[in-house]
């Protein structure tokens, strides 16, 4: 098994990759599905063990809204690390669909951007193979004080003041 960086620790991936072909996965494995595979496998929601599903930045969150109360995991795809359309999905996912699952990062995600993912939602990465995910998790000291509100704190710096 791989280990993925969740809730700022590295820690062992439990899920695995079913494209769906052959029989399902086996009762109480936690899966993580496409989107289309899930569509036509309904029968997947119904099994034990946990349920992910992988998307791309660009997926509409109304496709998601039918699965939200039983999917365990949304990983979210970026393409190359300047596709910025997996931030939208997921604060939108977390702020207006109120999703309290896990928000995976997967695919070109570098130490660089873990800070700002998360401040949008997302609550675990996959790093790129080529990088060092024990180096990545610096990235969450990189910076002290944020100006904007993001998911976690809504108010602005000058809002979290004392007065």
């Amino acid at each position: 098994m791989r280990n993925i960086i969740k809730n700022k620790q590295l820690v062992e991936d439990t899920f695995t990759e079913w494209q769906g072909e052959g029989d399902l996965p086996t009762a109480n494995v936690d899966v993580i599905v496409s989107l289309a595979t899930l569509t036509t496998h309904p029968q997947l929601l119904e099994r034990n063990g946990k349920l992910g599903v992988k998307v791309t930045g660009d997926t509409e969150p109304n496709l998601l809204l039918p699965f939200l109360d039983k999917l365990a995991l949304i990983a979210v795809e970026f393409p190359k690390f300047s596709d910025g359309r997996g931030y939208s999905l997921a604060r939108l996912l977390r702020e207006r669909h109120h999703f309290k699952g896990e928000l995976r990062a997967i695919g070109d995600v570098l130490r660089d951007q873990l800070f700002f993912l998360h401040r949008v939602g997302f609550d675990a990465f996959v790093v790129r193979e080529d990088r060092c995910p024990t180096d990545a998790l610096q990235s969450f000291n990189d910076f002290s004080v944020t100006y904007q509100g993001d998911v976690h704190d809504k108010r602005p710096i000058y809002h979290r003041r004392p007065h």
